[in-house]
């Protein structure tokens, strides 16, 4: 993946434009997909239109995310301690953030307006503890094999097909389920469970091993035509099992694989369409808001599911085309001012910090 910062670079922000373009549009693409999953009527979400609202939260999203960790995780030179740290402090978060988003559903329930089991609320397997996990392996592995690719695609291989061959565990105990949901399993509430989902970070460190020893940042304009044009054949030839298992959401965040493979292939393709068509000087006002939602992804993934989690518990899959895009606006809008609101107040903090150092 072309990702080296020499290459695409924004000469006046220093950050790598295509990277925060990628991980911008990945994040709109998860906030329309939690929009159609949780307030869509049936009947929409069950329509060709929502199947491919739920495809494009699927293969542009996630595996994106995950895929440029891996590659940033091991090319960066963070400490060994300092990774592990912002691993678990990824898994604090992923706790938080499901009392948040469910925070409305959680007084429902305290004030008996409802009656449900809310375990599987509180421990949902989103993406912040799929990260942190990751993290953690990728400095473990990282201090022990170093970049000895070998190993890494062993890895990558025994992540990306463990989850369809380890018995799950199906019995009484109900803390043993809860745990295995992190890791493996089919259960309903776990949506990134760390087999399969590991391998996309891991496939991204193979590909920041591979830019680096054998100069993949260095193909030329034609090279990456020529890899579009191939990624571009064999995602048309295969694209209806991709389409079909990505718009399943039980298939799509248990997948096998092959699906993994099909993943990839996707975000190899939107990497090399983005290394042809962005200018990393060009100033667009949409590709601006993009790469700035990508540089700041967490605080804008935090407060769109705050917003998207709340409002779910009054419009349950029960809304219409238009009001679905009225609150798909709205969730962008707010999302957007409450990051910068949220980046304004660390400013601040530093700058405070600054002065009391200074005295």
């Amino acid at each position: 993946m072309n990702l080296n910062p020499k290459k695409t670079t924004n000469s006046n922000t220093g950050r790598n434009l295509h990277a925060d373009l990628l991980k911008g549009i990945a994040v709109l693409m998860m906030v329309q997909v939690h929009i159609t999953e949780l307030f869509s009527n049936t009947i929409w979400q069950n329509s060709l239109a929502g199947k491919w609202s739920l495809f494009l939260g699927g293969s542009p999203a996630a595996p994106v995310f995950m895929v440029l960790m891996g590659f940033y995780a091991f090319s960066s030179k963070p400490t060994f301690i300092s990774q592990i740290t912002r691993g678990l402090r990824l898994i604090l978060y992923g706790f938080l953030l499901n009392l948040g988003l469910n925070f409305h559903l959680i007084i429902r329930l305290l004030t008996k307006q409802i009656a449900l089991n809310i375990w599987p609320y509180i421990f949902g397997v989103d993406i912040f503890f799929l990260a942190g996990l990751s993290l953690i392996l990728i400095a473990v592995a990282k201090r022990v094999i170093g970049d000895r690719l070998v190993y890494w695609i062993l890895m990558f291989i025994v992540l990306g097909l463990s989850n369809q061959i380890i018995p799950a565990y199906n019995g009484q105990i109900q803390w043993v389920r809860y745990l295995q949901a992190y890791f493996y399993g089919n259960q309903t509430w776990s949506y990134f469970p760390f087999f399969p989902w590991g391998a996309y970070p891991v496939a991204g460190v193979i590909s920041s091993i591979l830019s680096e020893k054998f100069l993949i940042s260095k193909l030329t304009e034609r090279q990456w035509i020529s890899v579009f044009i191939v990624l571009t054949s064999l995602l048309i030839a295969t694209f209806i099992y991709g389409f079909d298992a990505v718009s399943n959401l039980q298939r799509y965040y248990h997948h096998n694989g092959l699906l993994v493979l099909w993943n990839l292939a996707f975000v190899l393709w939107e990497v090399a369409l983005m290394r042809l068509i962005i200018n990393p000087e060009y100033h667009s006002k949409v590709l601006r808001w993009l790469a700035w939602a990508g540089k700041h992804v967490t605080p804008f993934y935090v407060f769109q599911w705050l917003i998207i989690g709340n409002l779910a518990t009054w419009f349950y899959q029960s809304l219409f085309p238009l009001q679905l895009l009225i609150i798909f606006l709205i969730t962008l809008v707010m999302s957007s001012f409450l990051t910068l609101q949220w980046i304004k107040l660390k400013q601040k903090i530093r700058t405070l910090d600054k002065r009391q150092l200074q005295r």
